[in-house]
């Protein structure tokens, strides 16, 4: 897909928030959802979308949606760093399939590193274990400030 076009609204994370699907959650409040990746990159690997926006991109978000976002973005990095105590975080965004994006509902990934672990490609990593994700999940929830 390309940087334009219409939403739609059978897209993994629109199914994840209308309940439709199941997820591992994080942390949410009215604005924004805070979940664990199915498909980690790293342990710990959490995304973060808006729920009030139904931008695809970073080019099609309003101004709130996107500021509650992005602090809801560095209060989850917070919590990652505090539960797991990573050596680095990587923070990423992708935009448009060119630009490495697989699902059109604005995310962000939150993605722990450790120099001694290789982290998994984007879209290529195994299908994590439910109880381990909901661990993890638990762990970084408790770290919330």
């Amino acid at each position: 897909m390309s940087l334009h076009g219409a939403y739609d609204p059978d897209n993994i994370f629109a199914k994840i928030l209308r309940g439709d699907m199941p997820s591992v959650k994080v942390w949410e409040d009215d604005d924004v959802l805070a979940f664990m990746d199915v498909f980690p990159q790293s342990e710990g690997h959490v995304l973060v979308v808006s729920k009030t926006s139904t931008a695809r991109n970073i080019l099609e978000i309003e101004p709130e949606p996107l500021a509650k976002l992005t602090s809801a973005v560095q209060r989850t990095a917070r919590a990652v760093e505090k539960a797991l105590k990573p050596e680095g975080l990587s923070l990423m965004q992708f935009n448009g399939d060119a630009g490495g994006q697989t699902v059109f509902h604005l995310h962000f990934h939150i993605v722990p590193r450790w120099t001694d672990r290789p982290m998994k490609g984007h879209g290529h990593a195994p299908m994590a274990d439910a109880e381990q994700l909901k661990a993890l999940a638990q762990k970084i929830a408790a770290a919330l400030d």
